[in-house]
């Protein structure tokens, strides 16, 4: 009896995580976390000790 509240309690939180990755109000959220590896990140500039 215990086992089977736990699974749908389990059930009802993995539906509730997916509704909320996929609500269309995260959607610009996660567009910019995914774009985060690929923005270019400007080089610090070589200290004059370094440059011949």
């Amino acid at each position: 009896m215990i086992s089977g509240l736990i699974t749908v309690a389990l059930l009802v939180m993995f539906l509730a995580a997916w509704i909320w990755a996929w609500s269309p109000r995260r959607k610009a959220e996660f567009d910019a976390a995914a774009r985060l590896p690929l923005d270019e990140i400007s080089p610090e500039p070589a200290s004059k000790e370094t440059q011949p």
